[in-house]
């Protein structure tokens, strides 16, 4: 039952101590303020230009993960192709031979053929233009000749097209390195920002972060009904990574940038996803509603879909955000990145 009890009155005595004590507070306070530096107003939006080169450094770690995606798939093309060359050098080779032995034998039996003659000598394609001179040769002969040419071309084909991947790798290979620059010129600001703060506000700071990690052990989670499958599989996988290290340009298993986290888990499901944000944004069936996301569905945030992560449930994501940072369960809605929509894979 509720008290119905008169408030006591106050105490005179005790009140005037406690006015006595908050002037005598006040003037200790403003002392301290008079002895203290005033704040830095340039400091003011350290944070947010921090937050901001951050969010830059992810943005083109996205672009430089695309370019070495094409960089690794231009070499692998490229070397495929300088091997089939090879190998179709050595058959060239072979028929070359050959075609010595036939040259050799008409010229010891009173003559060389002129088609042969100009094979061997001048351009073979020309060989092309005198097929009259196959009258002359045997079957087996001519057939030996018209794949030799076949080959002979393809191999030019070949060589040409190894020769304009190797080009494009080049220029891949400078986007990848002006890429890489510009990120680690983004983080090297970021850094020096950091260097003009106090301790204590660098603390601060390194507190705030640590406590968005440290609330990956608690977060709730709720009891939406999870996707099934190769979907639930990739999603344990990244459960198993909360705690690791965000670095950019990582794939797993002990650091991550977004994308690969995401690559990496679903990897482990046994599943290849495009390596950026960008291409797993369209890499399954599109979900427009936050409302009819499962767990272990991919979310894509940023209007240039330059980050994505897993959603876990009740509001959240679980990813690898920025650098600094670990992989971990955060609130979609204080994430600081717009949803755009989600992908079930």
């Amino acid at each position: 039952m509720a008290s119905h009890r008169r408030p006591k009155q106050p105490n005179h005595a005790y009140t005037s101590v406690l006015t006595a004590t908050a002037a005598v507070t006040v003037v200790m306070s403003a002392q301290s303020a008079s002895a203290d530096p005033l704040p830095d107003p340039n400091k003011k939006g350290v944070q947010a230009q921090i937050d901001r080169l951050y969010e830059a450094a992810t943005q083109a770690t996205e672009k430089y993960n695309g370019a070495k995606e094409s960089a690794d798939k231009l070499q692998e093309e490229a070397d495929n192709l300088q091997e089939a060359v090879a190998r179709k050098q050595g058959a060239l080779n072979e028929l070359r031979q050959q075609l010595g032995s036939v040259a050799t034998a008409q010229y010891r039996s009173g003559g060389l053929d002129p088609s042969l003659q100009l094979l061997l000598s001048a351009d073979p394609d020309a060989y092309l233009d005198k097929a009259s001179g196959l009258d002359r040769l045997s079957a087996r002969q001519s057939d030996t000749l018209q794949r030799f040419l076949s080959q002979q071309r393809a191999l030019q084909q070949q060589r040409t097209q190894a020769g304009e991947k190797l080009n494009s790798l080049q220029d891949t290979r400078k986007e990848l390195g002006s890429k890489k620059k510009e990120i680690q010129g983004k983080l090297a600001e970021a850094q020096r920002l950091l260097n003009t703060l106090t301790a204590k506000e660098r603390a601060t700071i390194a507190e705030k972060e640590e406590r968005a990690n440290r609330s990956s052990e608690r977060v709730d989670l709720g009891n939406e009904t999870s996707a099934s499958g190769i979907t639930a599989a990739a999603f344990n996988a990244a459960k198993s990574r909360v705690g690791m290290p965000y670095v950019w340009g990582a794939t797993g298993p002990g650091s991550f940038d977004c994308s690969g986290l995401t690559s990496w888990a679903f990897r482990q499901a046994g599943v290849s996803l495009p390596r950026t944000s960008q291409a797993q944004a369209n890499a399954g069936t599109r979900i427009n509603s936050l409302s009819a996301l499962k767990p272990g569905d991919l979310i894509i945030m940023r209007t240039d879909l330059s980050h994505v992560g897993f959603y876990a449930g009740n509001g959240q994501i679980l990813h690898s955000p920025k650098p600094g940072a670990q992989v971990r369960y955060e609130s979609i809605a204080r994430s600081g990145m717009p949803f755009m929509w989600g992908v079930r894979i």
